[in-house]
């Protein structure tokens, strides 16, 4: 019971005795802070990020889950005070500066908690030293009668505080911080669209430069290979036709040579147009796309395919080319020897997982790393991205590699 009450106790004298240091601060340092808060934009920021802290020391005091914080400050060029004053983050967090006075409360209740009961054993020992100068529950002490009676009423009113009003006290402050410093639902909801805007607004920008870059690659692959087929094709039927009446065999020859040519020039068509949107979707749908993928991966692969339900086409090709470049990742640079691959749906959400026993250390970039990894993966991440899907890679050195996927269906 007494180990329960000084422990109880002593967590709440000190969370006092550290908001009394940081309310202290806060006091000191409000004045600068206004000064110069509609100057430099980090200030405002500081001041949020240091509210956002006295609400996680609130509730973790409180024993509370994690709660929502307030947003960052809103970003604003110097000396722009119309945003720092619509700004709802840093007019909430100036509520720091009124509830920092109550720090002063705190110390007095945390420093009697506290002290209390050994001043007064100290007291009523060493009062004899100097009659009259040592007080004891406020009171002057003179003789032995006043120690025995003082001193342990002090000790009686120092374990009343540690035991109620410490705790009390320290509950209602956690208390105060966290209604004062919690954001509303409509900021919370503000903060979460624009939030979500940015992340839209990042991931159409790399599936814009995904969508280019493929672009570039069709059309540097029917420019040097198509294109290049076709006109060799119209110049050997241009030559044949010269020569049908003086030399018959040399254009029939030629002919076949513009044959073997169309039919070069279609397999390499076909070839771009399945980097478009592979046939063989079409054909045997995402489970047997998958399979043939997997059947032909130089590395074994362990696969599991669930239902899939009704996919539409878009998923379809996003989940078809993760796959295939993941394959293609694991057997370059990987060094693994087996490859799990999981897909099936999830409710509205069709879940992709492909893992790897290799070497680990991938990495999303722009640019690849010493092993040829990155860029690949980033162009992955747009093509998923430009679906409002999640990509999550999972690769520590030494292994093992996953990566997770996670396409929305609709309902």
């Amino acid at each position: 019971m007494l180990t329960k009450i000084i422990t109880r106790g002593w967590r709440a004298s000190s969370y006092l005795l550290i908001r009394f240091v940081y309310g202290t601060a806060t006091i000191v340092a409000a004045p600068f802070a206004l000064l110069l808060g509609w100057a430099i934009p980090g200030v405002t920021v500081g001041l949020v990020r240091f509210a956002n802290a006295e609400h996680t020391a609130a509730n973790r005091y409180l024993e509370l889950a994690e709660q929502p914080q307030l947003p960052a400050a809103a970003q604003r060029k110097a000396f722009d005070v119309s945003a720092l004053a619509r700004d709802p983050s840093f007019r909430r967090s100036l509520w720091l500066l009124p509830l920092s006075l109550l720090t002063f409360i705190g110390l007095f209740v945390a420093v009697f908690s506290l002290l209390a009961v050994p001043s007064a054993l100290l007291g009523m020992v060493l009062w004899k030293l100097d009659p009259g100068q040592f007080t004891l529950a406020g009171l002057a002490v003179h003789t032995w009668g006043d120690a025995f009676t003082l001193g342990p009423l002090q000790m009686l009113t120092g374990v009343a505080f540690l035991t109620w009003i410490a705790p009390a006290a320290a509950t209602a402050y956690a208390s105060a911080i966290k209604k004062a410093l919690a954001p509303s639902p409509a900021e919370l909801e503000t903060a979460q669209l624009a939030q979500r805007v940015e992340e839209l607004t990042r991931s159409r920008a790399g599936a814009v430069d995904s969508h280019g870059a493929e672009l570039r690659r069709i059309e540097r692959d029917l420019h040097d290979g198509t294109q290049a087929q076709l006109v060799s094709l119209a110049m050997r039927i241009g030559v044949a036709k010269q020569l049908m009446a003086d030399n018959p065999e040399k254009a029939a020859e030629l002919l076949d040579d513009a044959r073997d040519g169309a039919e070069q020039a279609m397999t390499e068509l076909r070839g771009v147009l399945r980097t478009m949107y592979p046939p063989i979707l079409q054909d045997r749908g995402l489970s047997g796309a998958v399979s043939a993928l997997s059947a032909r991966s130089p590395i074994p692969v362990d696969l599991r395919v669930g239902e899939l339900g009704n996919v539409p086409a878009a998923v379809e090709a996003a989940a078809y080319f993760v796959v295939a470049e993941s394959l293609t990742n694991v057997s370059k640079h990987s060094a693994a020897g087996h490859v799990d691959l999981l897909l099936e749906r999830r409710g509205p959400e069709l879940y992709l997982a492909i893992s790897d026993n290799g070497i680990g250390g991938a990495r999303i970039g722009d640019q690849p790393d010493l092993l040829g990894r990155g860029s690949g993966l980033r162009g992955m991440m747009h093509r998923v991205e430009a679906i409002d899907g999640h990509l999550e890679l999972t690769s520590p050195i030494g292994g093992p590699t996953t990566v997770e996927v996670i396409l929305p269906c609709g309902s």
